[in-house]
């Protein structure tokens, strides 16, 4: 599975990954959560202002996943104590249960253990049985569960998931 990761960073890339968050969210995750709360996280996470304050305020990093010249998703990680945290990893519908989330997390996975990073992690809904069992497969554990309050009434029930790298098991 070739794909790459082509990173977004100018103005115009970051309103495109605004555009497909909108495009992915508001398809797949209404099985999860309400529309309310699918609107409101839009708005604060994945809005080209919300993405624009956490590259320059946070120190995040976006990418669109791309296959064969097509864009199949995007991804939005950050390096924090050692470890690579994956904030975000969605792919449009018709692109699902073709390796493309697989085989991002290994870019990411090769990415993190360059700067010698000792494991990632992530947060998944604990409702969201697809997602956690590709991660299972990739070697993520289960390592906590969590509800995070993000305001406006809204809670996210997630479980935390983690993946131990090379550097960390030389140790």
């Amino acid at each position: 599975m070739s794909i790459r990761l082509e990173p977004a960073t100018s103005t115009e890339q970051l309103q495109q990954l605004a555009k497909l968050a909108a495009q992915i969210w508001n398809e797949y995750f209404i099985a999860i959560i309400s529309q309310q709360q699918i609107d409101y996280m839009l708005d604060r996470f994945q809005s080209f202002t919300a993405l624009k304050q956490q590259i320059e305020q946070q120190s995040y990093q976006y990418y669109f996943i791309v296959h064969d010249q097509e864009t199949v998703g995007y991804t939005g990680v950050k390096q924090e104590a050692g470890k690579l945290f994956i904030s975000k990893l969605y792919l449009l519908k018709q692109q699902r249960g073709k390796g493309y989330g697989g085989a991002a997390l290994e870019e990411l996975k090769t990415m993190a253990e360059q700067l010698g990073l000792i494991s990632m992690w992530l947060t998944v809904n604990r409702h969201n049985s697809p997602a956690i069992e590709m991660y299972k497969h990739k070697g993520f554990v289960i390592v906590r569960e969590q509800a995070a309050d993000i305001g406006n009434g809204f809670v996210m029930d997630d479980y935390v998931m983690e993946l131990a790298l090379k550097a960390a098991l030389k140790e």
